[in-house]
């Protein structure tokens, strides 16, 4: 299922279950069991969103040493998670109606504690009250009915931060989790930095044009990430590596295109998997993003990370490290139009004819963005 129609899905069938599952009080009575033996944490969606869970993720398995931890995810965002000693077992659904009602059958009240890091799907709330004894979520919308135990979101913060309030509200999140990866994926990395001859002391920066599908008015012009990249080779001798998903290969062809000096230039859109790119990604000098998965990617391996803001606030998700900058210039009266918890991720509320469409991304200038490499 495409995300326009899992959302689609989510909102039609999701609301109206919600309600009758926690109005006509078909909540069981629970008592809160002194030990806890089997936790799940759901989270099903965006692979930035999913990095940002890993700090609460520990804290909880220092909370619980003893207890079987399993993480429930998709094939979109499972990557993230395998590899990490920070859990016990990983499960991964597809979001269709045929594999949800399997794997609700199957772990009918299994789990003495759910913890929902999802924030707005319908679908994890209602999961969780079929297969947690106790169930912890965010007290926003109609499925914080289906929570035993409601946590505020509180969206004027880091959303690691507001992960982490699932867990201790007390704990405050200073570093991401380094992502994981296999001794074969950087063979395959470093085959990649031979035969395109970057060498050790080569300034190498990273440009992340695209954003994920669900609102490309995120997206930094790309006459913008054309002159970023001709004034780093030109000041830097830079080699520039443009990373995204197959599907962006012509965008990012499209901003090459009006690049001067191509042959410091490499596409690798769709060149890597998930977990290639972790390891692309740490080692890069530099790494300028749109507000997109990568982006923090970049923070969890502690690159040096510039991300570009406009329909989204960088309070909540900009780069999570020490060397990483936001740029954000907020003078569009809709911002932030983005707020991921209310399951609102619009394109511009203006018309792509308009002189204000994207006027959020497009007053950036680079002269910004190279203030800070």
């Amino acid at each position: 299922m495409n995300v326009k129609l899992i959302k689609l899905f989510d909102k039609v069938f999701g609301i109206p279950i919600c309600i009758i599952l926690g109005v006509s009080n078909l909540l069981p009575k629970i008592k809160k069991t002194k030990e806890i033996k089997n936790i799940l944490i759901i989270q099903l969606w965006g692979i930035g969103e999913t990095i940002l869970t890993l700090p609460a993720i520990k804290e909880l398995r220092k909370k619980f040493p003893k207890a079987n931890i399993s993480i429930l995810a998709t094939k979109r965002n499972a990557d993230i998670y395998s590899n990490l000693n920070l859990f016990n077992k990983l499960i991964i659904i597809s979001l269709n109606p045929f594999s949800i009602k399997w794997f609700l059958l199957k772990n009918l009240r299994k789990y003495d504690l759910v913890i929902d890091m999802e924030e707005y799907l319908n679908i994890s709330a209602i999961m969780s009250f079929f297969i947690g004894k106790n169930r912890i979520g965010y007290s926003h919308g109609i499925r914080s009915l289906l929570y035993t135990d409601k946590i505020r979101y509180n969206d004027k913060q880091h959303i690691s931060q507001t992960f982490m309030d699932l867990i201790d509200k007390n704990i405050k999140v200073k570093s991401l989790i380094e992502l994981a990866y296999s001794k074969n994926d950087e063979k395959i990395i470093n085959e990649f930095i031979t035969k395109n001859k970057i060498k050790k002391n080569d300034f190498v920066a990273g440009l992340v044009p695209g954003a994920a599908e669900s609102s490309k008015s995120r997206m930094w012009p790309k006459e913008n990430f054309a002159e970023l990249a001709d004034n780093l080779i030109e000041k830097k001798n830079a080699k520039i590596i443009f990373i995204g998903a197959d599907y962006e290969k012509d965008l990012m062809d499209s901003v090459i295109n009006r690049i001067k000096n191509k042959s410091n230039v490499i596409n690798t859109a769709g060149l890597f998997t998930l977990k290639q790119t972790f390891c692309l990604i740490k080692k890069l000098r530099l790494l300028v993003s749109n507000d997109t998965g990568p982006m923090h990617i970049g923070a969890a391996q502690g690159t040096k990370t510039i991300g570009l803001f406009g329909p989204n606030l960088p309070i909540r998700f900009g780069p999570l490290n020490k060397k990483s900058k936001s740029i954000y210039k907020p003078i569009c009266k809709f911002s932030p139009c983005i707020n991921v918890h209310k399951g609102k991720v619009p394109e511009c509320f203006y018309d792509e004819t308009s002189r204000d469409y994207q006027k959020c991304m497009k007053e950036i200038k680079v002269k910004d963005v190279l203030r800070f490499v």
